[in-house]
C-alpha cells in the first residue's frame, strides 16, 4: 500500500484495491473518507471538502442519492423561495418523472448522459416536450445548487439541452364568435365574467381573485392585485409574479354595465342566504356561498355549457384571453396597449404570441401608406 500527502490536501491513501482513498477530520471529532479511481480526483473530492468545512458548509455524504438530495433541496432552498403553486409543481414533478428514473443514483455519479436518458425516456412514455422542458428547468436549478453548496463540482444539467417543444397552437374567437358567446351569456349568473375575461384578456386566476375594491366601476377601471389559487388543498390568493402582471385596465362600457348588473345579483344572493354568505374574501365572481370558484367547475359547469348555446366549438378557457388579444391587434392597437393589459413582461413576448397577426397588420399598413402617399 502506498501512502502519498499533497500540500494541504489533508490524507490521502492508495489503497490495496488499487482505488486512492482521502481522509478529512471534521470539526465534530469524525473523519470522512473519500474514494476514486485516480489521486487527481480523490484529490478533487478531498479539496472541496476542506474548502466546505472552511466555508462552514454541511458536507454531502459519498452514498447521498438524487432522491435524498431532491428531498432536502426541496425543503431548505425550493420551499422558502418559491410561492406555494410553484413548490407544488416542483415536487409533483420531481415525485412523479425523476425520483422513479434516477433518484437511487448516487449525486457525485449523477452525469450529463444519465439526465440525457432520462428525458428521452420521458418522452417515449408520451409526456410532452413541454413537460420534459419543464423537468430540465427543475433539475437544473436544484442541481445548481448542489453546485452552491459544493456537493458536486459542476452541474450535469448544463451539458444537456432539454427538448425544445413545438409551438402550442391555440384557438381564437373572432369578432362575430365573441358576440355570439356574449349574447349567449347575457343574463347568465356569470355573465360579467366572460365580459371582462373577453375585453380585458385576463387570465382565469386573475379573474377568479378579482376583489370588489379592485375595481372603481365609476372610472371604468380594473386593477389586478391578485390571484385565486388553490394549492394543496387550499385556497391562497399571491401576487401577480412580475411588476407587468401588477396593472391597471381600462374597461370598455359593456363589461363595466355587465359587472354593474352582477353587483346587484350578488346583493341580491347575499341577502337570501343571509349569515351563510362567505363573504370574507370580497370576491367579485364567486360560487352559490359567497366563496371562490374552482376553475374545473367553471369550466366544466358554465363555459362548456355556454360554448354549447352559443353554437361555438370547445375552445378552452384561456383561449379567451388570446382572443380579447387578437381582437385588440386585428383592430390596429398599438402592440404596446395590448402588452400593457395582458401584463406581458416586454413587448417582445406579445408579438412573439401573436405573431399570427401581423400579416393581417402589415396588409393594413401597407394599405394606408397607399391611402397616404398616393399622388392626386
Amino acid at each position: 500500500m502506498t501512502s502519498r500527502r499533497g500540500h494541504n490536501e489533508g490524507s490521502i491513501t492508495k489503497r490495496g484495491d488499487g482505488r486512492w482513498e482521502a481522509r478529512v477530520s471534521l470539526p465534530n471529532g469524525q473523519r470522512r473518507h473519500y474514494y476514486a479511481r485516480t489521486r487527481q480526483e480523490v484529490a478533487r473530492k478531498l479539496h472541496q471538502a476542506l474548502k466546505a468545512i472552511q466555508d462552514g458548509l454541511p458536507l454531502a455524504p459519498e452514498r447521498q442519492t438524487v432522491w435524498q438530495y431532491l428531498e432536502t433541496w426541496l425543503e431548505t432552498a425550493a420551499r422558502p423561495t418559491v410561492r406555494p403553486m410553484t413548490y407544488e409543481g416542483y415536487e409533483r414533478t420531481l415525485r412523479l418523472h425523476v425520483i422513479p428514473e434516477i433518484g437511487s443514483v448516487r449525486l457525485a455519479r449523477l452525469a450529463p448522459q444519465a439526465l440525457s436518458l432520462l428525458y428521452q425516456r420521458l418522452l417515449d412514455k408520451g409526456l410532452s416536450a413541454r413537460t420534459v422542458q419543464l423537468t430540465h428547468a427543475i433539475l437544473h436549478r436544484a442541481l445548481r445548487q448542489a453546485v452552491r453548496w459544493r456537493l458536486i463540482p459542476v452541474n450535469p444539467a448544463d451539458a444537456v439541452d432539454a427538448p425544445r417543444p413545438e409551438r402550442r397552437e391555440f384557438a381564437v374567437l373572432g369578432l362575430e364568435e365573441s358576440r355570439r358567446l356574449l349574447e349567449a351569456a347575457r343574463g347568465d349568473r356569470l355573465e360579467a365574467l366572460y365580459a371582462v375575461a373577453l375585453a380585458c384578456g385576463l387570465r382565469q386566476g386573475e379573474i377568479l381573485g378579482l376583489r370588489w375594491q379592485d375595481l372603481d366601476l365609476e372610472a371604468g377601471t380594473l386593477a389586478v392585485r391578485q390571484q385565486a389559487q388553490r394549492v394543496q388543498g387550499r385556497w391562497v390568493f399571491p401576487e401577480p409574479k412580475t411588476a407587468a402582471g401588477r396593472r391597471s385596465v381600462t374597461l370598455p362600457a359593456l363589461a363595466v354595465d355587465a359587472l354593474r348588473r352582477h353587483r346587484a345579483r350578488q346583493v341580491e344572493e347575499r341577502l337570501q342566504l343571509g349569515p351563510a354568505w362567505q363573504d370574507e374574501l370580497d370576491l367579485v365572481f364567486t360560487n352559490a356561498i359567497g366563496g371562490p370558484i374552482e376553475k374545473q367547475n367553471l369550466v366544466r359547469r358554465s363555459f362548456r355549457p355556454l360554448l354549447e348555446r352559443a353554437g361555438l366549438p370547445r375552445v378552452r378557457f384561456h383561449d379567451l384571453r388570446h382572443s380579447a388579444a387578437t381582437l385588440l391587434l386585428a383592430g390596429g392597437i398599438h402592440p404596446r396597449v395590448v402588452q400593457e393589459r395582458l401584463g406581458h413582461s416586454t413587448i417582445s413576448v406579445t408579438m412573439d404570441i401573436y405573431s399570427h397577426v401581423m400579416p393581417t397588420l402589415q396588409r393594413e399598413a401597407a394599405d394606408h401608406l397607399d391611402r397616404a402617399l398616393a399622388v392626386r
